[in-house]
């Protein structure tokens, strides 16, 4: 069975447009790479409700609550590795200059036998969506356009 991962998509409206918020992963083998490199803000999960582990590893991720606001379930995406992403919509404003990420440790520099932390996350930032096309992984860029039809619903 494929790993799991459930997020959250916020979205949104300026006078310029629609904006969403993703993320930057942070860690050493990300560190040189941008366009195509970010993502919607989730994480793995087993036996939980996709909500509830969307709403859980958002917080992990960027330390913010997760307002209670209604949701729109996206189309379900599977990821280049085989990963199966469920992700949910939410319209809301973030203030993310004080986002802090929860962290992972890894080997680094690889076959060193020294363990690092890294933050899960290492930036996370609003952009237009035309720019976050650029910016996400390419199976993730589907969920914009359904992003755009519940901002106009």
């Amino acid at each position: 069975m494929p790993k799991q991962s459930a997020g959250i998509l916020p979205f949104r409206r300026l006078s310029g447009g629609l904006e969403v918020l993703i993320a930057h992963p942070g860690g050493p083998l990300w560190a040189r790479k941008d366009d195509g490199a970010w993502s919607v803000i989730k994480g793995e999960y087993t036996d939980e409700e996709p909500w509830s582990a969307a709403k859980r590893e958002f917080t992990e991720e960027t330390g913010i609550e997760v307002p209670d606001v209604a949701s729109v379930l996206l189309p379900v995406v599977r990821q280049r590795g085989g990963k199966v992403v469920t992700v949910f919509a939410i319209e809301a404003d973030f203030d993310v200059t004080g986002a802090v990420s929860n962290t992972f440790e890894m080997e680094w520099p690889p076959r060193s036998g020294k363990h690092q932390s890294f933050p899960e996350v290492d930036r996370i930032e609003w952009f237009p969506v035309e720019q976050a096309r650029i910016k996400l992984l390419a199976a993730q860029v589907v969920l914009l356009d359904r992003v755009i039809e519940c901002a106009s619903d």
